[in-house]
């Protein structure tokens, strides 16, 4: 509650100062060329130094403040009588911070309850401490902006400086994050091979993770079985499905259909991306994988699985359509009129023209689209759970049941698991593999794009 307030505050402060500094500056205009900077330059620079520094000791503090509260809990003569054993003694405070958050919910340690109101207590004065803090550097940096405002100050330089920190700072937030992400893949990974050696991971063939010793773990993460799975149900037969039907609509929708038409087929190609997975994770398991088994049946095949990798395979390429429709309709959009002109104005046919011309100068786009669709297509876990099995296989049958890298990631990681034993860090080998795959795509993709941009510039 005392967030909300204090946010609210220091926003009616910023908004505040805004009309303040805006107002003093038409004050000192006198005609043109009398300002450095137009009245509401003036007031973004009062508003940012009221917003900035009090949002920055707020976040601050709010880093700083649970480490003080429990230090002056742990000094109160109540928590006097808790146990000395860390994991226990956390437990109960852990209790006690969610009773003084919520007193209707139920407490299992009676120590939790008695300490509930002296959480409470402490994490209200240390709240209003911080809130102090931030309204009071909010007031200072407001009063602080204000004074600068003259006539003589470029407060449309130090506007303009501030918005583009605050734009790198959003950039680095996506760096940090990707470089966050692979560090953390790396350190689990690094652990996962001091159990397991990295040529049994890669080039084995069984997959059965367990609990064991070193010497006895090779022979059950051979993770080839899983890799193969992910490709043949994400990269193959997904994309057989994706790529004609995505790029076929994306030709009817460009150069075929009235504009009437395609306002009406573009944004219903488009709610299949929309649609979430586990939507369509219900309906490759109790519409298509059914009719995949009947089939299979009907081809002679004894005893047919419901779950098959052709069924998952089909609904991830309805899945991933709009991804290589939508980038293929805008590649072709986009090729210059002349270029369609001029190949009609030789005497080649419309479909001449498209196959010969309009593909071809579009190819970038369309490559960047099939990539995009094939990276979403092997990180799909829902489908897989749903439709293909959990079967490691090593099979060319699409008719087999299979599985992939992401739903052994899935159920290595859910549950109650030893975060120490080979079995749960091999998730995160697998999610680096992933990773490292997904990335050579993005890789190949873009040298596809600079080539035939090249060639088509």
């Amino acid at each position: 509650m005392i967030s909300q307030i204090v946010l609210l505050v220091v926003l009616g402060l910023g908004v505040t100062g805004w009309f303040a500094g805006r107002a003093r500056a038409r004050t000192l205009y006198s005609g043109r060329g009398s300002l450095a900077a137009v009245p509401s330059y003036h007031g973004w620079h009062v508003a940012l130094w009221a917003l900035v520094p009090a949002l920055v000791v707020w976040a601050a503090w709010a880093g700083i403040a649970p480490g003080l509260v429990r230090a002056a809990v742990l000094a109160d003569p109540a928590a006097a009588s808790l146990p000395a054993f860390d994991m226990e003694r956390d437990a109960i405070l852990a209790e006690a911070q969610a009773l003084a958050r919520d007193p209707f919910t139920g407490a299992f340690n009676p120590q939790a309850e008695q300490l509930a109101p002296v959480f409470g207590a402490i994490q209200t004065r240390f709240g209003l401490i911080g809130a102090a803090l931030a309204l009071l550097v909010g007031f200072a940096g407001a009063a602080w902006g204000y004074t600068r405002v003259r006539s003589d100050f470029p407060a449309r330089t130090k506007v303009e400086r501030a918005t583009l920190l605050g734009l790198l700072l959003a950039s680095l937030v996506a760096i940090l994050t990707t470089a966050g992400i692979i560090a953390s893949l790396l350190y689990e990974t690094g652990l996962f091979f001091t159990h397991v050696s990295p040529i049994d991971f890669l080039t084995g063939t069984h997959w059965a993770p367990r609990v064991g010793t070193d010497a006895e773990l090779g022979k059950d993460f051979g993770a080839v079985p899983l890799f193969w799975g992910t490709l043949f149900i994400g990269a193959i037969i997904a994309m057989i499905v994706a790529i004609p039907l995505g790029l076929m609509s994306a030709v009817f929708l460009t150069q075929y259909a009235t504009p009437t038409l395609r306002k009406w087929l573009k944004p219903m190609l488009e709610i299949l991306a929309g649609i979430p997975t586990v939507v369509y994770g219900y309906f490759a398991a109790l519409t298509v994988a059914p009719q995949v088994r009947d089939f299979a049946a009907w081809m002679g095949m004894a005893n047919p699985s419901t779950e098959s990798a052709l069924a998952a395979g089909m609904v991830m390429g309805v899945m991933i359509i709009p991804f290589v429709s939508s980038m293929a309709d805008d590649s072709i959009a986009a090729v210059p009129q002349a270029m369609r002109d001029g190949s009609l104005a030789m005497g080649a046919t419309k479909s001449e023209t498209i196959k010969k011309v309009l593909l071809p100068a579009a190819l970038p786009g369309i490559v960047a689209g099939v990539m995009l669709a094939i990276s979403r297509a092997i990180g799909e876990t829902m489908i897989v759970v749903m439709a293909a099995g959990a079967a490691a296989r090593l099979s060319a049958n699409p008719f087999d049941s299979m599985t992939t890298v992401t739903f052994q990631i899935v159920q290595l990681l859910t549950g109650d698991q030893e975060f120490d034993s080979a079995k749960t860090l091999s998730a995160f080998a697998l999610g680096l593999v992933l990773f490292i795959v997904t990335l050579a795509l993005n890789v190949v993709a873009l040298r596809v794009v600079k080539k035939y941009r090249e060639a088509y510039d």
